[in-house]
């Protein structure tokens, strides 16, 4: 019954939060000179107006969902994953190496592509594991470090000859054999919208991770690390070990995300000026699902719905930075959940329990 109202009350909460934050994008719009309802009005159109807005919100949020799962992961098992970015580098990049280079029929290209971008985010998320697990570094610094490495390493290897396109700042394309476009969708939706079965992997994954949390010998050891390393130590469990394997996961889950994104978007990666931001944002996403598998899908789609049908706010004018203040408002709201708290408990007349 306990954990019954605490889940309540933070879905309260982060509810509360939203609408706060979307306040707030309302207020800037009237200072602006624009209409908040016209502008909330296009952001709605923008998503649910045609079927090809909500594909495209769809396919926004699915790497979104995905970081922020590993974000997720990591924090219910103690550690702070702030490389997501770079595990969804890697991931991306060792599938576009698999997807161009080899040579296969779909049925084994598809998962061979996408099991080797796991592979490479769960390799750059063992290496943050083992640092914290074998020498003491904090797990914030070093996938911030690790971020960059896979930031620079990334641009490295696409300008190597064979795998540059010819004056381009991009890698060839991935073979068709790699691709997971839903070809008979597009012609529902328009073939200019990039739907694929990132969304159904995504949300199989979310489904695995729940069980293995909270179902398994595995999940309850990297769990109980989380809450308290040296009770667990004492109980018997492989602490070293749990901070590694815990990385790994979180890492693998930001590398299906790049695998996806190359798979069924892009196609390709290019020479980036700066990291895009879908390992940040998974950040933000696992804030406000609360940390916990299911919540990172509500969260992912909100991101991904704000972020698309916030472009559309342009067609009366209004800036489309709108849509980044309304997310930063949300995530300081859901920050400072114990205010909310107070002034909710003091609105319904009781004694605000800090």
């Amino acid at each position: 019954m306990k954990n019954k109202k605490i889940i309540n009350d933070t879905l309260l909460y982060t509810l509360i939060s939203i609408f706060l934050g979307l306040l707030v994008g309302a207020v800037v719009l009237s200072v602006s000179g624009f209409s908040p309802i016209e502008g909330y009005a296009e952001m709605i159109k923008g998503i649910f107006g045609k079927p090809k807005y909500v594909a495209w919100t769809i396919v926004k949020a699915t790497p979104l969902i995905l970081t922020g799962l590993s974000v997720a992961f990591a924090f219910r098992t103690g550690l702070f994953n702030i490389g997501a970015e770079g595990q969804f580098i890697v991931g991306a990049l060792a599938a576009t190496l698999v997807g161009y280079f080899v040579h296969l029929p779909a049925i084994i290209h598809i998962p061979l592509t996408l099991l080797s971008g796991c592979l490479a985010g769960a390799i750059w998320g063992a290496i943050a594991g083992l640092l914290k697990s074998k020498f003491g570094v904090n797990e914030v610094i070093s996938t911030i470090m690790l971020n960059w490495i896979a930031f620079y390493f990334s641009n490295y290897c696409i300008m190597k000859e064979g795998f540059r396109k010819p004056h381009t700042e991009a890698s060839f394309d991935i073979q068709d054999t790699a691709i997971i476009d839903i070809k008979w969708l597009k012609s529902l939706v328009g073939p200019a919208t990039s739907v694929n079965w990132g969304i159904v992997v995504a949300l199989i994954l979310i489904v695995i991770i729940s069980y293995l949390l909270y179902k398994t010998v595995l999940g309850f050891e990297l769990r109980a690390v989380g809450f308290n390393k040296y009770a667990a130590e004492y109980a018997g469990i492989n602490v070293n070990k749990s901070m590694v394997i815990s990385m790994a996961i979180a890492g693998l889950l930001a590398g299906s995300a790049g695998a996806m994104h190359v798979m069924g978007v892009s196609h390709k990666i290019t020479i980036l000026a700066a990291q895009e931001g879908f390992g940040f944002d998974g950040i933000a996403v696992a804030l406000i699902g609360n940390n916990t598998p299911i919540g990172a899908v509500f969260g992912g789609f909100l991101f991904g719905a704000l972020k698309y049908g916030g472009g559309k706010m342009q067609n009366i004018g209004a800036p489309t930075e709108v849509i980044n203040i309304v997310i930063g408002s949300i995530i300081y709201f859901i920050a400072a959940s114990r205010m909310v708290k107070i002034i909710i408990d003091k609105m319904r007349g009781g004694k605000a329990n800090v």
